[in-house]
């Protein structure tokens, strides 16, 4: 005879954790709203009434998104809220709107098929391009579309958007998520979500970070594997899914969650102390942000200040948060909180296919390689010198550094500084106060930089090296792209020779040099960094005692001769096996 009730099998999905934590509950499975509606043709004389709809839509959606901002302000604050600036440029693009007129008249269609056929294709057109924002900008376009064909079918002012809403406690499992649906999503209902779609970078995911909500994307197969009511293990951590956790894997989780427990325990005493390696050189364990609502858990991670501070958000939004007084208020404010510590400012570090929605269908060829970071910078000298009028003013309420990214040749850092110079004239003939002795860095994330970096030490007070564009850029690989993922390796020897050797032409001009990338928040990478003798580490918040504890553990001479002995290896994968070695042999408790 058979059991009378089988064990359901365990399937496993590998995806990515953008927000930690472990979290079981039901699976609840939602579909997109952004649905091809029924193409009508209508009669001329319908015409008037299908443009009156339509723009009854459109007021419709602008109230719903002002509604929503409003709240999510009084919730995680402006920085956040504005998020939605961008849907109502979206919404009210002329381009877009004019296109759906325009054929309406011509072909004498229903509105909400139109809207549809049009934003689609900017929506398809944005997913094709290589830069992964510009991609998962994607999902705001069919954000604000999905609101507008909602209003469009739902004639009833009080027929709004139909939200998230499962029954029960859940994990939501969608293919992706929009900026407003994360935002608004029921804490006491959904315990954590996971996508097909989306990315570290992504709005979703950096709202999830805020909310401390647990989440995975880049899963792949979602709708074949799961199943509504499916009982469903999501780790943030790892970037699992669990469909149908067995006994064991369940024990195993309990016994992970209560080890975590004792460690986050054991790791929170270290909050106030200095970060120092076990012979007691010394290291600044900073954080990076991107948003000032970050600012309380960096603090309560005891954080030495901002090592990077990103502020594309400016940008990518509303034109009137780009203003000289929002942005110097927005640094002021920062600066004072992190005080007695300090806040490196990045100038801005964007694509200028990503400064305009307008420009969406007119993208670069390879956003990589092209019009980013000081190059865009220098070449809208107005607009950089707001910035750093910005900034300028706010070195007046605490200690500030400004940074400037994507450099790869003397001439631009040089052309960066005239332009700061001339501020501070600005400046000292109008009496307005700053700190005169604001230290000026560069980003070095270009091969070509690191191999001058002798050159350039001579111009600037401190190097910060990125990282991840500087793996990306040494070996070649685009690091969101899943067919090469594996070739994009921290680890790389060519890399850590020379992130060494910008260390060591910073120290020869008397400069400190710190790493804001990844890099800095792993822990087995740790002994390589200090063998590197950098003087700064600055991580994400989530890192930072982590990082600290793997510090404190380690000594200066051993991880001197790592790196040395690591250097002669030909591959990647002995360097981190002698890595792991190290990490385990110091601080085994923080290895996941």
């Amino acid at each position: 005879m058979g059991s009378e009730t089988e064990q359901p099998v365990e399937k496993r999905l590998q995806g990515t954790g953008v927000s930690p934590g472990i979290v079981r509950a039901t699976a609840y499975l939602r579909t997109t709203d952004f649905e091809e509606p029924e193409s009508r043709t209508i009669p001329r004389s319908m015409v008037p009434k299908e443009k009156a709809r339509f723009h009854e839509a459109l007021t419709r959606t602008r109230e719903q998104i002002r509604a929503l901002q409003q709240e999510i302000e009084s919730t995680l604050g402006a920085e956040h809220a504005g998020i939605f600036d961008a849907h109502l440029l979206v919404l009210e693009d002329s381009t877009v709107l004019d296109e759906v007129l325009r054929l309406l008249e011509m072909e004498k269609r229903s509105v909400d098929r139109l809207y549809f056929e049009v934003s689609q294709r900017y929506i398809e057109s944005l997913r094709r391009i290589a830069d992964p924002y510009l991609r998962e900008r994607a999902i705001d376009i069919e954000d604000v579309a999905s609101r507008v064909l909602r209003n469009l079918r739902s004639p009833e002012p009080g027929e709004g958007p139909p939200g998230i809403h499962p029954g029960k406690p859940s994990i939501l499992l969608t293919h992706d998520l929009t900026p407003s649906d994360t935002a608004t999503l029921n804490r006491d209902l959904i315990l954590g979500f996971a996508t097909e779609a989306g990315s570290p970078t992504s709005h979703s995911a950096i709202v999830a970070r805020s909310l401390n909500i647990p989440a995975v994307v880049a899963l792949h197969d979602l709708e074949d594997v799961v199943h509504p009511g499916d009982d469903v293990l999501l780790d943030g951590y790892h970037g699992l899914l669990i469909v149908n956790p067995s006994a064991e894997t369940l024990a195993q989780y309990a016994r992970f969650s209560a080890e975590e427990g004792i460690v986050d325990a054991d790791l929170r005493s270290l909050r106030d102390l200095e970060t120092v390696t076990a012979d007691g050189r010394r290291i600044v364990l900073a954080a990076n942000i991107e948003f000032t609502s970050e600012l309380p858990q960096v603090k309560e991670q005891g954080a030495e200040g901002i090592g990077l501070y990103r502020t594309e958000f400016f940008y990518l939004n509303a034109e009137e948060l780009r203003s000289e007084d929002r942005q110097a208020e927005n640094y002021g404010e920062v600066a004072e909180a992190v005080h007695p510590h300090g806040v490196i400012v990045r100038t801005l570090d964007i694509g200028g296919d990503k400064l305009w929605p307008e420009l969406f269908d007119e993208p670069e060829p390879n956003p990589f390689l092209g019009w980013r970071g000081i190059r865009l910078s220098l070449a809208q000298p107005e607009m950089f010198k707001t910035q750093l009028r910005a900034i300028l003013r706010a070195s007046a309420r605490g200690k500030v550094r400004i940074m400037f990214p994507f450099v790869s040749c003397l001439n631009e850092v040089r052309e960066a500084i005239t332009l700061l110079n001339e501020v501070k004239h600005d400046f000292d003939v109008a009496g307005i106060d700053y700190d005169r002795g604001i230290e000026v860095g560069a980003m070095i994330e270009i091969p070509s930089a690191a191999l001058i970096a002798d050159q350039i030490a001579k111009e600037v007070d401190f190097f910060s090296i990125g990282t991840n564009d500087l793996v990306q850029y040494t070996l070649a690989v685009d690091r969101v792209n899943e067919r090469v993922a594996a070739l994009y390796q921290p680890g790389h020897p060519a890399v850590l020779r020379l992130i060494r050797d910008v260390v060591s032409a910073a120290h020869r001009n008397g400069i400190w040099v710190g790493i804001c990338g990844e890099m800095a928040g792993d822990v087995l990478l740790t002994p390589l960094l200090i063998g590197a003798e950098v003087d700064e580490l600055s991580v994400g918040a989530a890192q930072l005692l982590r990082v600290r504890r793997a510090v404190s553990r380690l000594h200066s001479d051993e991880c001197r001769t790592m790196l040395d002995e690591v250097l002669t290896c030909a591959l990647t994968s002995d360097v981190m096996a002698r890595c792991r070695t190290m990490a385990q042999l110091h601080y085994p408790e923080l290895l996941r």
